[in-house]
């Protein structure tokens, strides 16, 4: 049992999961550069979905980007599109897998190669003894690249199939009697198999937003949003609140954003449209890009009339640590209730980083009773400590994509023993937070002073402060000044002015930023580098302003390999 706390109350915890992927297309044309949003969809987010489904008593947080939510309802239109009257998809890769005749064109075919190998070794191509087989021949490539032409037609197709059944949900292997039958056959997949193929993908996509909305409407989920593109909205407001937690780190030359403020609200109230759009309802809370947060940007989430948003636990220790105003009033601070601070009434939930971090980088390897029996006595550890103070709350947020390739099955086991246990255990309230809010006892102390900074490490060393990073803060405040004296000329037409806008936002989100440095892996720091000066390019483009020679440049390298493939990096 867990200790008593007043009246045998429950510990209350709140499972937040953040779905999020950046803005692959080229908003010129409309093509994808990168597979990742459909592929995560067709993988994690349904899946997601379905594991609620299957427990019902099950009550979690999800978070969903605005730009995903747009992504995934580009996709699903694409397929229907294609499916009904064959037009084709925007996607280099699904069209590959759609396309009845395969591209005799060899660097085409080198591509397609390349990304069927980028599945988890482990996980996903041993797991399959046919894809293992076929990932194996493409490795003659790599000393041999002339072997390519070599490969018939059939090798592509095959796979081209097996990538995408690899990256399925779990869920969807088991139960689609379709999918049943294309792993059974193994090889020798025909333009039926993949028509079929492309059938259900499209049925994924199309039914993913729609399931969410269901799950809400039940109460069994809460769903919350993010600023538009994901930018990191305390710097845009102010480049010199990343000095709060790191006071001696370097900055870009420009000391601040041109018209950040503006563009900050531009981010939140674009997030609070797109959200109703999909959903219906405007959200009451938020999860700020990458938990960033400050004392000037929680006052604009609460000016657009967010109750709750959520960050990490460095930013709730270094504030605590440099509250100089009393020892007294620190030590009555405790970490597991909500804080706001004074003069503000939004309110915010620190996330527990240990328990988070357990699940994403540590349990992936545990067998999944085991890793849950692990968590539950963890709870009750912290159930011991909080005995003393009535109505906390404990915040496990983290990915809900990321982590899961790691796991075997894709966290199949995990999660439906995590929902299981963790719903039926008689001392565990698995609760959202405005359900937390709404209860009368929910008690909700006053941090005296906030730190500025983000899940990560609790400051903003992981999107400026570096050489790389200050570097790509100087493109994008240089582009921002050239926005700014073109829509002052007043020469751009309305279509082109909302254009540019919708292009200048997805230059501000955060996730470039996250991939420059050397300790993130070589191919996925040039991917997302290459991608933010594309979207830079596309904006001087539609400025009418030729773009600099140094965006035709890499200017970031990468020679690491983080944690969680480079896509998840622990919060301390």
């Amino acid at each position: 049992m867990l200790a008593n706390k007043p009246n045998d109350e429950k510990l209350k915890v709140v499972l937040y999961w953040h779905m999020h992927q950046p803005e692959y297309r080229d908003l010129l044309t409309g093509v994808y550069q990168q597979p990742w949003t459909y592929l995560h969809t067709i993988k994690d987010y349904i899946d997601m979905a379905m594991h609620l489904e299957a427990h019902p008593q099950a009550r979690v947080v999800v978070n969903f980007t605005p730009i995903l939510l747009e992504q995934i309802e580009d996709y699903a239109n694409q397929v229907i599109n294609y499916l009904s009257n064959e037009t084709p998809m925007r996607d280099p890769l699904l069209s590959a897998l759609a396309y009845p005749t395969i591209s005799t064109d060899y660097s085409q075919r080198i591509k397609i190669i390349n990304w069927c190998s980028r599945a988890h070794e482990k996980h996903v191509i041993q797991r399959f003894p046919a894809y293992h087989r076929l990932i194996k021949i493409s490795e003659e490539l790599g000393e041999n690249p002339q072997v390519v032409a070599y490969l018939t037609d059939q090798y592509i197709s095959d796979l081209l199939v097996w990538y995408h059944l690899g990256w399925l949900a779990e869920h969807v292997r088991r139960s689609d009697l379709r999918i049943k039958r294309l792993l059974k056959k193994e090889h020798s997949y025909d333009d039926h198999d993949r028509y079929e193929l492309i059938t259900v993908i499209g049925e994924l996509l199309t039914s993913t937003i729609p399931r969410y909305r269901v799950l809400t409407e039940s109460k069994q989920i809460e769903l919350s949003t993010t600023p538009y593109a994901h930018p990191m909205i305390p710097l845009l407001v102010d480049l010199n609140c990343a000095l709060e937690a790191t006071p001696d780190v370097p900055m870009p030359e420009h000391n601040k954003y041109p018209g950040g403020e503006a563009r900050a609200r531009w981010h939140i109230e674009k997030s609070i449209e797109m959200f109703t759009h999909h959903f219906g309802f405007a959200p009451d809370g938020c999860w700020p890009s990458e938990g960033g947060i400050s004392t000037a940007a929680c006052q604009l989430f609460q000016e657009y009339g967010f109750k709750w948003i959520a960050s990490g636990a460095g930013v709730y220790s270094n504030s605590v640590e440099n509250n100089h105003s009393s020892k007294e009033s620190n030590q009555n601070l405790f970490e597991h209730l909500p804080n706001r601070l004074p003069n503000q009434d939004i309110v915010c939930f620190f996330r527990d980083d240990r328990l988070s971090d357990l699940i994403g980088f540590e349990y992936s390897s545990w067998h999944a009773d085991d890793a849950i029996a692990n968590l539950i006595h963890n709870l009750k550890e912290v159930a011991n400590e909080d005995s003393k103070h009535p109505n906390t709350i404990l915040s496990i947020i983290l990915d809900g994509e990321n982590a899961w390739e790691h796991y075997p099955e894709n966290g199949y086991y995990f999660l439906n023993a995590l929902y299981k246990n963790l719903a039926n255990h008689p001392d565990i309230e698995l609760t959202t937070y405005s359900d937390y809010l709404a209860d009368k006892n929910t008690q909700i102390q006053v941090l005296p002073k906030l730190v500025a900074g983000s899940w990560v490490y609790g400051n903003f060393s992981t999107w400026i402060g570096s050489e790389d990073k200050n570097r790509g803060w100087e493109m994008l405040c240089e582009a921002k000044q050239c926005y700014d004296d073109v829509v002052n000329s007043g020469d751009l037409s309305a279509d082109l002015l909302n254009r540019a806008m919708h292009q200048l936002a997805i230059c501000e989100g955060s996730d470039w930023f996250w991939w420059f440095g050397d300790y993130n892996s070589t191919e996925t720091v040039s991917d997302f580098e290459k991608l933010y000066r594309y979207h830079l390019s596309n904006l001087y483009e539609l400025l009418d302003i030729t773009p600099p020679e140094y965006l035709a440049s890499s200017f970031t390298f990468g020679n690491g390999a983080p944690e969680g493939g480079g896509s998840m990096r622990k919060s301390g």
